[in-house]
């Protein structure tokens, strides 16, 4: 890596008729600006999309975090079905033959455990049922209440060296069957972080000397011209009814489509440091984070529209001086026809240069461009790492 303290990218891409990020009432969300209506992606369904990709988990691996509120719940079934932690955080119903404890003890060293990330839930009491005159728990009921009671009431960011210290912490109250010492539970890190909470930041609430400073600011993307959510109407016919001629189902959903401007804010700096100055692994995290921002399309109904789409054009900038979005850009939305990537990219272009002059500013650029045959992807990434 060079001394630019920050990478900036600006990238266009285009959806065809999709639903990429839903609101609580299932249509896709809006934002407005310019006067007019656009279409949205909000950052955190993106970076939950390149966070869980294969192209973070083929660059980065196992030094990937995990966001949950269920640490507690897997410390409890690893004690009470016999397995170690790092299996049951992957399926909770697994067994083993390691020794089992009583659920009585195991909740109470999994509401320690779970503690240590967040504030556990207040105990569930488990619901009875009444036959005749006879009161008896119900026994699916009252797992139920004991797992959600080992519950954090907050999502928990844990790096993989704090699942590895509280899976040796499991084992060791598995041999003690007694709930840990005080000193034996500080298992937060402020080292070794995960790549993506390197990036993306973290927030212990319970105890802020932990948090994490994101690297990494992602802005919701937008269209760059007026958008009307769509309705589509729709069918379903029931196969095994001979008889009657009309639809089994109706429903309506959704959708939009168009072309999204999206920008990132890079700080290299922060990011080594966060990562303890590890250059290399900083290195494959801004390669991983560029390549997924340019191919990674958020799941949202993926199924009904297959809308999977990769940038059409990306503008990477490199350099010490002060960051900005380009999005003034399309303040006044590209809404006549015809031309429109191209329209938006000369936008784009203008208003960086006139951006630069007037604030003399100096960055590096590397300009990727498909569908004029310029740069490639590599050449991008190599750009952003350099």
């Amino acid at each position: 890596m060079d001394n630019a303290k920050f990478v900036q990218l600006h990238i266009l891409t285009s959806y065809p008729a999709s639903n990429l990020n839903r609101d609580d009432l299932g249509r896709p969300k809006t934002v407005v600006m310019g006067n007019t209506q656009r279409l949205r992606v909000s950052s955190q369904s993106l970076k939950r999309a390149w966070r869980m990709s294969d192209v973070f988990q083929e660059a980065l691996g196992e030094g990937l975090g995990t966001r949950t509120k269920e640490l507690g719940v897997a410390v409890f079934c690893a004690l009470t079905q016999g397995v170690p932690l790092n299996e049951t955080l992957q399926d909770k119903d697994a067994t083993d033959g390691l020794p089992k404890l009583k659920e009585k003890e195991a909740l109470a060293i999994a509401r320690s455990v779970g503690g240590v990330f967040g504030k556990i839930k207040k105990k569930t009491e488990p619901t009875k049922r009444t036959e005749g005159e006879a009161e008896a728990e119900d026994p699916a009921a009252g797992r139920k209440a004991l797992l959600e009671s080992a519950e954090i009431e907050q999502m928990a960011y844990l790096s993989p060296a704090e699942i590895a210290s509280a899976a040796a912490l499991v084992e060791q109250c598995r041999a003690s069957g007694k709930e840990p010492a005080e000193d034996a539970l500080s298992l937060l890190r402020k080292d070794a972080l995960a790549a993506d909470m390197a990036m993306f930041g973290r927030m212990v609430a319970a105890h802020p000397e932990f948090n994490v400073e994101a690297a990494v600011q992602v802005a919701h993307a937008m269209t760059v011209h007026t958008v009307a959510v769509e309705d589509d109407f729709f069918t379903a016919v029931d196969d095994l009814n001979k008889e009657d001629v009309g639809a089994g189902h109706m429903g309506v959903a959704e959708f939009g489509a168009g072309l999204y401007y999206l920008y990132l804010c890079i700080d290299r700096e922060l990011l080594r440091e966060n990562l303890g100055g590890d250059a290399d692994l900083a290195g494959r995290a801004l390669r991983a984070l560029a390549k997924a921002a340019c191919t990674v399309s958020p799941g949202g109904k993926q199924s009904s529209y297959a809308s999977r789409a990769v940038a059409s054009y990306c503008l990477a900038e490199r350099g010490a001086d002060q960051p900005r979005t380009l999005s003034a850009a399309f303040l006044d939305g590209l809404d006549k026809p015809g031309g429109l990537l191209e329209r938006a990219v000369q936008e784009l272009e203008k208003t960086k240069k006139n951006m630069d002059t007037a604030y003399e500013q100096q960055f590096a650029a590397y300009v990727f461009h498909p569908a004029q045959g310029q740069g490639a992807v590599t050449g991008l990434l190599d750009f952003v790492a350099g």
